[in-house]
């Protein structure tokens, strides 16, 4: 019974930290696409006379740097201060993070936007402490099941998130936001009902901690930093089709916000299903297995590049499958190979990986986006396919995994 009542709380903070994250992928494409019609929120399309794909660029940007320096040092403070009191205060601040950008839309301010974006990512950070949660209190298949539910979860808020948008955005552009902060409320009383309290420790502050064991420091292990390498070519694949494959629904199909998020159920639902059974036992080489369903991520990216609507819909869809095994395969195994450093360090590099290359590949878009989104698309999947060939090299020489 504790067991389950940890995964079904973990997974539920996974569920709500991703839905807040995933709120502005179908509602901001078609408001910068479309920026003379944008209404009350042109304030946020017309900031300084900028061209409006490089203000969406920048508003993708921005939330996963708040995610990039979070979930470099939550994961270690977890470490140090307990993963009740860090899930507790992060919590609540991304629901008032959520409030502000919901204000900030309504008022056509795209520099509070911008701040309060950064804001919800730096809490949002927390999916680090999650993962180590479980990572440190379960073992064996229980372990596996349990990150790949918690994996699913993940990756059901990249549905929810969005479907939300498309049945609430006629209430108002702000409404899906405040539901959102509601939502994390909601988890905030939850972790403070079912977590026990954990007794102080005595060590470092919290200030020498996020600057001494942040998840970078694990870069000096050669282990580490290979898989830092890897896994960073392997997102930037990732992210790019998240942050862009929206809008070129937009420009290629003239879809909408509620078609966006038809699109997104469909894809994210069935990555949620396979997430569900991706955790299951299987004696294959765990980083051969890897590589392989990156090169099959790598090949759905680059169906997007051929500007054809059904190719490119075909493609969206079936990304989630490989996709929800790779993330099951790579984390479990980081875990129990890499266990030693710190649960919480180690899933919060996977995690700043990820963060990472959404800032890497947001900043590419915001060039490549002004001649061709497809541009960033086809750099993504090239950036997957390499990871998916060094990672088979890799698995080729495991000595140097455990280093």
């Amino acid at each position: 019974m504790k067991n389950a009542l940890l995964i079904a709380t973990a997974c539920l903070l996974g569920l709500l930290s991703t839905t807040g994250a995933s709120l502005p992928y179908p509602i901001l494409p078609p408001l910068f696409a479309n920026a003379d019609s944008a209404g009350a929120a042109a304030g946020l399309t017309h900031f300084l006379g900028l061209p409006p794909k490089l203000l969406f660029a920048v508003a993708l940007m921005v939330n996963p740097v708040g995610l990039l320096i979070g979930t470099s040092v939550l994961g270690s403070l977890s470490d140090r201060f307990g993963r009740r009191p860090l899930l507790l205060w992060t919590a609540a601040g991304a629901a008032i993070g959520h409030v502000l950008t919901a204000w900030a839309m309504a008022r056509g301010s795209y520099l509070l936007f911008l701040a309060a974006r950064f804001v919800t990512g730096l809490l949002e950070g927390q999916g680090a402490i999650v993962r180590a949660m479980l990572a440190d209190r379960l073992e064996g298949p229980m372990r596996n099941h349990a990150m790949s539910w918690l994996n699913g979860c993940f990756t059901l808020g990249w549905l929810f998130g969005p479907l939300l948008a498309g049945l609430t955005i006629g209430f108002g552009i702000t409404v899906p936001f405040y539901i959102a902060a509601a939502a994390l409320l909601l988890g905030t009383v939850l972790v403070a009902i079912t977590l026990r309290r954990e007794a102080p420790t005595h060590g470092p502050g919290w200030w020498t901690v996020a600057r001494e064991r942040h998840a970078f420091n694990l870069l000096r292990h050669e282990g580490l930093r290979t898989l830092f390498v890897v896994q960073l070519a392997y997102t930037c694949g990732v992210t790019a089709f998240y942050e862009f494959y929206p809008l070129w629904l937009v420009e290629v199909g003239r879809y909408d916000t509620r078609a966006i998020s038809l699109v997104n159920v469909g894809m994210c639902g069935l990555m949620s299903f396979t997430a569900l059974f991706a955790g299951r036992q299987n004696r294959d080489d765990p980083l051969r297995r890897a590589a392989f369903l990156a090169l099959a991520v790598a090949l759905t990216i680059a169906s997007l590049g051929t500007g054809q609507l059904w190719i490119g819909l075909v493609g969206i869809m079936l990304f989630g499958l490989p996709h929800a095994c790779y993330n099951a395969v790579i984390q479990v195994w980081a875990a129990d190979r890499f266990g030693g450093h710190g649960q919480g360090a180690v899933m919060g590099l996977l995690s700043t990986t990820f963060c990472l290359a959404n800032i890497l590949m947001a900043a590419a878009g915001a060039v490549l986006t002004l001649f061709d989104t497809r541009l960033v698309l086809v750099v993504g999947a090239l950036l997957t396919a390499w990871a998916a060939f060094r990672m088979r090299s890799w698995s080729r020489a495991p000595q140097l995994a455990g280093q």
